[in-house]
Parts: C-alpha cells; structure tokens; sequence
C-alpha cells in the first residue's frame, strides 16, 4: 500500500513538475507596457463564465506589446469529451487564418520577381481564362457572360476575383449553390483536381469589380506550388515556418500532435445541433490555402509579431517592411464594392488588403482600434490582430466552429483594449 501511495505522489509531483510550453515570445509584466493586471484579468473571468455555462470547451489567449508577452494563458479543456485540460500548446484547425500564411508565402515569390500582382491567373492555370461570369436575370434564370478583364494575382489576394464559397449566409448570388464548401476540394483531390473543378464553375462577379469572400486564396496557393514547384506546406515551412520557429505549423498533423488537437463540443451550445471540425479526423490530399493548416497560439503570434515587426523575427527576415505595409494596406478602391462587413458584422469600416482586413476608419466598427489595424480570423473559432499604432498582437485559439465565434472576437477585442490604460 505504501509503495501504491508513494508511485501516486511521485507520478503527481511528475505531473506538476512537467515544464509549461516555452512562451514564444519575451514576457513582461502588464504595467511595464501599458496594460492594468485587473483589466487583464477580465479576460480570466470572461472565460471562467464561458467555460461554466458550457458554451466553450476552452481557449488559449496570446496579447504581446513592444514585442513581450503579457498574457498567455490556456482555459478550460482541450477535448471536452475526454475532459483533457487545455494546454499551452494546444493545436488549433486555423480554418481562413491560413491565409494570411498562404499571402505571405505568395509575397516572398512577389519580391523575387517571380509573382507580380497584375500578372493573370490564366498566365499559371489556363482554364480561368476560360470562366464565365453568372448573371442573375428578372426571371431567375442564370446568364453566363464572358469576363469584361481577366482575373489578376492582385485579385486573389483581395477576395475581388469573382470566386466564391458555396453555402455562406452573407452572400445572396445564386452561383454560391454551384460551389464547395471551403475544404471539401482539399480533402476529395489534389491541387489539379480543385483547378479542374472550380473553373468549370461561373464567377460570382466580374473580376476586380467586388470583394467576394471565397476560394481565392485556394488558388493563389496553387500558383504558389506552381511557381515554386512544391507544395504550399513545403514551401511555407521552409521559407515562413521553420526560419520563425513555428515548430507545430502544418498541414497534416503528425501522430505526435494529434493528442494536442482542440476538438469542439458535440453539439453547438447556441443550436443543439450537432457540430465537428471535419479536418481534426479527415486527412487532406492538397494543401489548400485558405482553409487547412493547423498551429498552436504560440506558433501564430510570432507570426502575428512578425508581420507587425515589418516581416522580421529574431533575425529571420521573412519579408521586407515595404512589403509588409502594402500587404496590410487597404486595396479596395472606390470602383470596388466594399462587402467586408457582410461577412463579420463588427467589420464596418474595415477595407482589405493583401489576405488581411484592414481597419481605415475611427469609429464604425464594434470593435476599439486604430486606423492600420490588419487582422483575419478563422471558421472554427480562431483569430488575430496586430494594431500598428499600439504594438500589438493578439492571437486567440477556441474551437467553437458555430456563430458563437463571432460574439468571442468582439468580446476579446473589447477586453483587450479595455485593460490598456496607457
């Protein structure tokens, strides 16, 4: 019995004494760089509550100024069936916040003169110059009509290529009937097999008339392996992931990672529906950019802290500051239809820039910000902002695949900057 008792208190001392997962970033305390520690332990009680009620399973939250950690903290359960806690390293299904990734991949080949942005799409994959554009006519029927100007590389990047996703509630064209949902090509073909099937289908808008959020950065990343001659979650580790030390970034976990993969309640706490994040258990047989990598928190806020450095981490120079900043620029024009805001409803007064949104005006949106905020989120629960003016970077990862996730993007912001006080 003794023997019993004392492996008990050994394998727990064990347990306590396993090292935390290493902060990606330097940490600091709250006040040392304008933060109040009791506006930041509402971000603590909010998802205390949360996690009570049972509308979260868990999250893990990053907040970094001047480049220092002052949040970084895991809550609630990693699989809340199991009732595994949340740990630090937890690995999220990034859903769209791959863009970002797959953008700045694209922008390495821009600055070596391989990928300019007005260079055509059909100049890589032919078979777009080949699309037809859907016209709803009085009757409902659907004219299909030749492109006015051929889709750009520039177009991809800013969701005005006429592609779509099929099923979004914030879109009313009746092509978005005819398209797949975000990773149903990735997980049934290749990179060749979703070319084949996207371009047989018609564009939602004439090309640069529109932002339409959809497939276009999908296809951007297959012009990426185009260009490079590799698949996109190689050419990203090599030339992004590993050079930051994003360690878990990927687009097919290994069985090693697999145990960190954040899984979402059963059912949808608002609906009682049931509710999966398909990828956790479905492997991929194209790496597709816009919606398929997986990474923990800790992995993206450097990324995050990168892009707010001006493309540079730690001496890893990933892109130049010139390109960053014209990344994170607003590239709707006025001949553009801004529908930003139909997509998130707190994006009013956002723009959008190369794969990020871009905040351009005080006011309007729900959220507190400055002007030159750039920020996306993902589908299943994950988001994050860099605010220029404040040195700021906050990366959030839950997984709460349902419209839940919208209510916890606006809170954090409001949390965050709240507990800011200087």
């Amino acid at each position: 019995m003794n023997r019993l008792i004392l492996a008990a208190a050994a394998a727990a001392f064990t347990a306590l004494a396993t090292p935390l997962a290493a902060a990606p970033l330097p940490e600091a305390k709250p006040d040392e760089v304008g933060f109040s520690q009791a506006g930041l332990a509402r971000m603590d009680d909010f998802f205390t509550r949360e996690i009570a009620a049972k509308r979260v399973p868990g999250a893990v939250v990053a907040i970094a100024r001047d480049g220092k950690l002052v949040h970084y903290k895991a809550y609630g359960q990693l699989d809340p069936v199991k009732g595994t806690p949340m740990p630090l390293d937890a690995i999220f299904a990034l859903a769209s916040m791959t863009k970002p990734m797959a953008a700045v991949a694209g922008l390495t080949l821009m600055e070596q003169g391989r990928l300019p942005l007005q260079a055509k799409l059909a100049d890589y994959y032919p078979a777009f110059a080949d699309m037809k554009v859907g016209v709803t006519q009085e009757a409902g029927s659907l004219l299909l009509a030749p492109q006015i100007r051929p889709i750009l590389i520039h177009d991809l990047y800013r969701h005005t290529s006429g592609l779509m996703y099929g099923g979004r509630p914030d879109s009313s064209s009746q092509v978005a009937r005819l398209y797949p949902d975000g990773t149903a090509p990735a997980i049934e073909g290749d990179t060749q097999a979703f070319i084949e099937r996207i371009t047989k289908l018609p564009l939602a808008h004439q090309p640069g008339t529109q932002f339409e959020y959809g497939f276009s950065i999908d296809v951007l990343g297959a012009v990426v392996e185009k260009v490079a001659e590799q698949r996109l979650g190689e050419y990203l580790a090599n030339n992004v992931w590993k050079p930051l030390g994003m360690v878990d970034a990927t687009f097919a976990p290994t069985d090693a990672q697999r145990p960190r993969l954040a899984r979402p309640f059963p059912n949808d706490p608002l609906t009682g529906k049931p509710q999966a994040i398909k990828l956790l258990d479905t492997p991929l047989k194209s790496d597709c950019g816009g919606a398929c990598a997986f990474a923990t928190i800790g992995d993206y806020v450097r990324f995050g802290q990168m892009l707010l450095n001006g493309g540079e981490l730690d001496g890893a120079r990933i892109l130049s500051p010139k390109t960053v900043h014209h990344m994170t620029s607003n590239h709707l024009g006025p001949e553009i239809k801004n529908t930003v805001a139909n997509v998130e409803p707190h994006r009013a007064g956002f723009g959008f820039g190369l794969s990020v949104a871009v905040r351009v005006s005080e006011g309007l949106s729900a959220v507190p910000g400055n002007p030159g905020e750039f920020s996306w989120n993902g589908a299943y629960g994950t988001q994050f902002f860099c605010d220029p003016k404040e040195r700021l970077v906050v990366v959030v990862g839950t997984a709460a695949p349902g419209d839940l996730r919208k209510y916890y993007r606006e809170q954090v912001q409001d949390i965050v900057y709240g507990a800011m006080v200087k």
